[in-house]
């Protein structure tokens, strides 16, 4: 079976059980991943998180079905398991930017929300260049930071960590890089919620080090104070980026999530994702970077 064709079983899954309750760990298993896979790609793919889609659907259904039954406003509320009337009244009127009641009369506008299948689109032979690395466990050293998460544009949040590498620092970090990927790297950890665009994570700027914090300074590493952080062992899809930054790495991202997870044997497991840019310059027209992305085999299925 096909993972397009296992999404959509997922999709149906989720449809038909709206009211009873979604099992996000059953819907990933009948679309053939783990769930913390699932969550992300179903997020990219559907330009929202799989919670905010149930809402929606549920809401959409509410008032389809205020016009067309006899039921009570507060038993719908409790159907759809929202804690009160009241509850229910403020996320329709969010939603609808009416009332449940209003929503009764015939020439009252509403918002129909309506079930989400994915489908592959062919859209030309161009390239991605990847490779896959099997990597023991190493360290990242720099310089950390608890930003919000932004899936388009330019992410302006770590500029006071940016104002400490100065050049000393900066010879200083790349001297502790001892293992690939090598160089400055920024690397994204510790997601509050992935899929979710506001949501909270830790961003580093540093190196790649084969050694722990303590073992560098032990190893008269500098007077500054870095922060570390240990990654263990993983397989990682490596993505070699060349183009317009940052529109070329945005492209790319969304590449990985709408062709290359769902035709390659690997999909995504919770890890640090690390990015590699050449230089500080980005105004190249061929600027390059890498994608660094923790990966696991994908389960075997009938």
């Amino acid at each position: 079976m096909n993972s397009l064709e296992q999404m959509n079983q997922a999709m149906e899954y989720i449809e038909n059980n709206l009211l009873s309750g979604v099992d996000f760990s059953k819907a990933a298993e009948i679309a053939g991943c783990s769930e913390y896979h699932f969550l992300r790609v179903f997020s990219f793919l559907a330009g929202m998180p799989l919670g905010e889609y149930i809402r929606s659907r549920k809401l959409s259904n509410a008032a389809e079905r205020l016009r067309a039954e006899e039921i009570k406003i507060a038993d719908l509320a409790l159907e759809l398991g929202y804690e009160s009337p009241d509850a229910f009244t403020k996320a329709f009127h969010s939603f609808h930017g009416i009332t449940p009641s209003k929503a009764r009369e015939a020439d009252s506008l509403i918002k129909i929300f309506t079930p989400m299948t994915f489908q592959l689109t062919i859209k030309g032979g161009t390239k991605m260049n990847y490779r896959i690395v099997e990597k023991e466990a190493f360290y990242i050293i720099g310089f950390k930071k608890r930003i919000t998460l932004l899936f388009n544009g330019i992410n302006t949040q770590m500029e006071s960590v940016y104002e400490k590498l100065t050049p000393e620092i900066i010879a200083e970090l790349k001297s502790l890089s001892d293992t690939e990927p090598k160089g400055m790297l920024n690397v994204s950890v510790n997601f509050s919620d992935r899929t979710q665009e506001g949501s909270e994570l830790d961003q580093f700027i540093g190196v790649a080090s084969s050694k722990s914090l303590s073992e560098k300074t032990a190893e008269n590493a500098g007077n500054a104070e870095y922060d570390s952080l240990y990654v263990k062992p993983y397989t990682w899809a490596v993505f070699s980026v060349s183009g317009k930054f940052p529109d070329a790495l945005q492209a790319t991202w969304a590449r990985i999530y709408s062709e290359w997870l769902s035709l390659s044997d690997y999909e995504l497991c919770d890890g640090p994702e690390i990015l590699w840019n050449e230089s500080p310059d980005t105004s190249k027209e061929d600027y390059k970077s890498e994608i660094w992305i923790p990966v696991i085999k994908k389960m075997k299925t009938e």
